[in-house]
Formats: C-alpha cells, sequence, structure tokens
C-alpha cells in the first residue's frame, strides 16, 4: 500500500484509541458525551475510507458509482474487512450524529458506541494489521 494509506491508517488508529478512553471516563458529562460524539465521527470517517483505499488499492475494486460510505461498507463485508452488518448501524448513528444539536442524540447511542462500535472498530484494525502486516 502507498504512503497515503499508511497515514490514513495510522490517522484511524490513533483516532480509536482516542475514542477507546470513553470507556474510562464519565458518559454522563455533557464534555465527555460531545467528544465521544465527535470521536466517533472522525474515527467511522477514517474506517470507511482506509476500507476504499483497500478495495481499491490492494483488491482492485474500483465498481463503486460514487464510493459512498453505504458502498464502501457493502463492498467492504464482500471482501471480509468487517463482520457484519451492524457498520450499516454506525452509519446511521454518524450520519444522526451529525445533527446532534443538543446532546440528545448522542446520549441515546453513547453506550452502544461504548459497548459495541468501538469492538468493531478493533476488530476492523486487527484485519488490517493481517492483511499488511503492521505491528
Amino acid at each position: 500500500m502507498d504512503e497515503k494509506f499508511g497515514r490514513r491508517f495510522k490517522s484511524f488508529c490513533n483516532s480509536l484509541n482516542a475514542l477507546a478512553e470513553a470507556r474510562q471516563r464519565d458518559l454522563s458529562d455533557s464534555f465527555v458525551l460531545s467528544g465521544t460524539s465527535a470521536k466517533f465521527s472522525i474515527t467511522f470517517d477514517l474506517a470507511w475510507k482506509v476500507m476504499k483505499d483497500i478495495l481499491v488499492q490492494y483488491y482492485a475494486i474500483t465498481g463503486f458509482v460514487a464510493g459512498s460510505p453505504r458502498e464502501v461498507l457493502r463492498e467492504a463485508f464482500k471482501a471480509n474487512l468487517i463482520s457484519d452488518d451492524t457498520w450499516m448501524e454506525m452509519l446511521k448513528v454518524r450520519n444522526e450524529l451529525a445533527h446532534d444539536y443538543d446532546g440528545d442524540i448522542v446520549r441515546s447511542y453513547c453506550d452502544i458506541i461504548v459497548e459495541k462500535y468501538i469492538d468493531l472498530f478493533f476488530d476492523f484494525e486487527s484485519v488490517v494489521k493481517k492483511l499488511f502486516e503492521f505491528n
């Protein structure tokens, strides 16, 4: 893979580690909630872009029409980069969080982000590390 991919993957890993800190924080604190929301969105965006890089550069899959997150997630599932449809749920949550102006949406999703989605990000990280022998 190219240098751009390596930088993007490293950014994903760094963002994921920062997001995982939410597990040790007080999720009733509004500042922590907003940080968790922001880090989740950034981590998700980096994840699907890493998937797209892998699909295009490693698997030579270029058949997505616009390369939207939804299309990339479908192709990533077919290529066994991700394991289930929960990633589509994550996309929906990420889209809803973009319109969360008073913190109500993140409050309703925070537990699932911390308890489920972070683990899926770590699973994806492991797949990429195995595939490309990252340390």
